[in-house]
C-alpha cells in the first residue's frame, strides 16, 4: 500500500512511529469497532502495526456513509489535527479489518513535533503533505471521471484492489459498486483487445 497516502513521500516521521511504539500503547481492534466517533472529541493518533483503518463521513443528505481515506499497515492514523487539541472529529474512524495499532493522546503526539528544530520542520511537512494530498483528491473529482481516477488508484496502488472489498473502493470514488464492476469489465475488454 505504499503510494496510496502519498502524502508520506518524502517524509521522515520515524521519530513519530518510533515514539508511538516506544510510548504508546497497543490496541487490538476487531473489524467495525471504531478508533474515533463523529462528533466526539477526536483524541488518538496511532501507529498501524497490522491491518486498516478507514474514515467514513456521513452524508446527511442521503442518508450514506462514505469511506473518504484509509490509512494501511505501517502508517499513522488520526483525525489531524483534531486530536491534538480535543476537537470534535468530523469523522468516523473505523477497522476495516481486524488491526493491531500503538495509540497515543493525540496532545502528547503533537507535543512530539516540538521537541527541536527538526520535529518542527517535519511537523510542517506532514501538514503540508496532508493538504497536498487532500487538495489534489479534490481536484481529481473536478478534472476526471469515474473510469480514470479508478486506473489513477490502480496506477498508484496496485494492491488497493486485493486489500479493500469492492463496495470501499466504490465508496472511496464516491461511485456505485456497478460501475466498478463495469469499469472493471471496460478495462478487461480493452486489455483482450490489446493483447489480440
Amino acid at each position: 500500500m505504499d503510494k496510496f497516502n502519498i502524502y508520506k513521500e518524502g517524509l521522515d516521521l520515524q521519530f513519530a512511529i518510533d515514539a508511538c511504539m516506544q510510548r504508546g500503547r497497543i490496541w487490538h481492534m476487531k473489524k467495525g469497532e471504531v478508533f474515533e466517533l463523529v462528533g466526539e472529541p477526536a483524541r488518538w493518533m496511532g501507529f498501524i502495526k497490522t491491518g486498516y483503518l478507514k474514515y467514513v463521513a456521513h452524508n446527511e443528505v442521503d442518508g450514506k456513509d462514505y469511506s473518504m481515506a484509509f490509512v494501511f499497515e505501517g502508517e499513522l492514523a488520526g483525525d489531524y489535527p483534531f486530536c491534538f487539541y480535543g476537537g470534535m472529529s468530523d469523522v468516523s474512524i473505523v477497522a476495516g479489518e481486524d488491526c493491531t495499532l500503538y495509540v497515543m493522546e493525540g496532545a502528547e503526539f503533537n507535543l512530539l513535533f516540538e521537541e527541536s528544530i527538526d520535529t518542527m520542520r517535519a511537523g510542517k511537512q506532514f501538514a503540508e503533505h496532508l493538504f497536498i494530498q487532500a487538495y489534489t483528491r479534490v481536484l481529481n473529482f473536478y478534472r476526471t471521471d469515474a473510469k480514470n481516477r479508478y486506473i489513477g488508484l490502480l496506477q498508484r496502488c496496485p494492491h488497493v484492489v486485493k486489500k479493500l472489498p469492492l463496495l470501499e473502493i466504490a465508496s472511496y470514488l464516491r461511485v456505485t459498486p456497478t460501475t466498478i464492476s463495469k469499469i472493471r469489465k471496460e478495462l478487461s475488454e480493452e486489455n483482450k483487445s490489446f493483447e489480440e
